[in-house]
């Protein structure tokens, strides 16, 4: 039987991953957690939604993927995801204050001279960036805001960004899939979390046709900031 509340959260982030790639795991871990399931549950109802508006994504714009930047997360991220995943079913160390603070310095710098100058720095350790977040996927599930503020400091397209994000996104949801199964926690799995990720399916191809479509790079480009901007601050008051 499908719920209502976990309707709403799927209708809510789909939007929101249909436009940028990301979403459903980032904005729908904290909603669930919030409406009391717990954190593999949240997993097992989410990953399939995530995944399958991902794989839509990824074969419809393949050829826009940054290879350069899906290389280093299969190199440097992915090996840490699942490290941790296997050490750690879920962690109780509370990185969001951080996160946050990085995601509203990132979304604010092209305003502010010295912030610019300090994140574009940072920004290019990429090695170390890659590694942290993977590790910071495994233990929060939050690794998507720091792959999403990656690729918006990449001079790329609107349609490079978002299946860039997605097929690095799907690769995390594959992999964080396997592990679930593993570890044997697919035993919460209902087949009615399969009906969910049928709505995000059809919430793709509505998005994509009446809202995605129509936004120029200026704006997207926008809405990526203020996406940053709100994931930093729900981050922090979380």
């Amino acid at each position: 039987m499908l719920e209502l509340d976990i309707l709403f959260v799927i209708v809510f982030t789909s939007i929101i991953q249909s436009l940028f790639g990301v979403g459903v795991l980032l904005f729908g871990t904290p909603m669930m957690l919030l409406l009391n399931y717990d954190f593999i549950e949240s997993l097992l109802i989410l990953l399939p939604v995530s995944a399958t508006i991902n794989l839509m994504q990824v074969l419809k714009d393949s050829e826009y993927i940054n290879k350069k930047i899906y290389k280093s997360i299969l190199i440097y991220t992915i090996p840490f995801i699942v490290i941790t995943l296997f050490l750690i079913e879920k962690s109780s160390i509370n990185l969001n204050i951080i996160i946050g603070l990085f995601l509203i310095l990132l979304a604010i710098k092209e305003n502010i001279s010295w912030i610019k100058n300090f994140m574009n720095s940072f920004l290019s350790y990429n090695r170390l960036y890659y590694i942290t977040m993977g590790i910071i996927h495994g233990l929060t599930n939050l690794g998507g805001s720091l792959l999403s503020a990656k690729i918006f400091y990449e001079k790329d397209s609107k349609n490079e960004k978002r299946v860039t994000i997605a097929i690095s996104y799907l690769t995390f949801a594959l992999f964080q899939i396997g592990t679930i199964f593993l570890t044997s926690s697919y035993e919460k799995f209902s087949y009615y979390y399969i009906y969910y990720a049928i709505i995000g399916f059809f919430i793709y191809f509505i998005v994509n046709k009446l809202l995605y479509k129509r936004l120029n790079e200026i704006k997207y480009h926008n809405l990526f900031k203020i996406l940053l901007l709100v994931s930093g601050i729900l981050l922090i008051l979380k």
